[in-house]
């Protein structure tokens, strides 16, 4: 696989093109966007977060060596902007056997960092923008400020659309276009997971069922805090179930809408 394209003084560039009106539907979806998987750990009772979306650690070591797991097979990992400002986290991989299957795979040895939200307003201090395991792509709106816009073209490439908000449709199919990207790594949070289903861009859903109940009506579950029911329901085929102690680690395949 190519390295995705390297900064430079041009490579930070805005890029406003029209978004696509395809769709990542029926069996050639693939060959227009990256396979999309998306993980999550949930309590028994379906929440993600406590009410005030803070950093919880409610699952096990494993858990955590799945999630790894989890981003090490993309060759890009995507967060929404809500997700990286409450965790911080750096996206990137420990060194040593996930990197060196990357490479042996014919994969850089980090993902390619993908950053997605509407209003734009990042943080340029965030961990992420520290290091520099692997390039960073942000897909945004002209609604970003421009003082944003300024300080994070010095540390990523930013496509920003015209748009009230980010065609998540587009945005794949430019990440596979642009830079080559198969598949795609999704850590969340649930209004982009939301998203994502409802325009039927969703493959694969990792799901770890940890032994704590939450409660609670303000604390978000894998689709957010959303009233609305989906247009018509989503059907997921479970493709695999193993138990390590009291934890259970689910996958499903989505079944895509003809």
């Amino acid at each position: 696989m190519k390295l995705p394209r390297k900064k430079s003084s041009n490579s930070s560039s805005q890029s406003r093109s029209k978004p696509s009106s395809s769709g990542g539907k029926g069996p050639s979806h693939i060959s227009r966007r990256p396979f999309v998987a998306v993980t999550f750990a949930m309590t028994v009772d379906g929440k993600i977060t406590t009410k005030n979306y803070s950093p919880i650690d409610f699952t096990s070591r494993e858990d955590k060596m799945h999630l790894l797991r989890q981003r090490s097979l993309g060759d890009a990992v995507l967060i929404g902007h809500s997700t990286l400002k409450h965790d911080n986290v750096r996206l990137g991989l420990p060194q040593g056997e996930l990197r060196e299957a990357r490479i042996a795979r014919g994969q850089t040895p980090c993902p390619l960092r993908v950053i997605v939200s509407n209003e734009g307003r990042i943080d340029p201090d965030l961990k992420l923008f520290q290091s520099d395991i692997s390039p960073i792509v942000i897909f945004s709106t002209t609604r970003m400020p421009v003082r944003y816009q300024k300080l994070l073209r010095q540390k990523a490439t930013l496509h920003l659309s015209d748009a009230r908000s980010v065609d998540l449709t587009w945005m794949l199919e430019q990440l596979r276009r642009e830079y080559k990207i198969r598949s795609v790594a999704c850590e969340g949070g649930a209004k982009l997971f939301r998203a994502l289903l409802a325009e039927d861009l969703v493959d694969q859903l990792n799901l770890t069922i940890a032994p704590f109940l939450f409660g609670g009506a303000t604390a978000p579950t894998l689709t957010g805090l959303s009233k609305d029911f989906f247009p018509r329901s989503i059907k997921c085929s479970l493709t695999d179930m193993r138990t390590v102690g009291e934890e259970c680690f689910l996958t499903y395949r989505i079944k895509h809408r003809r």
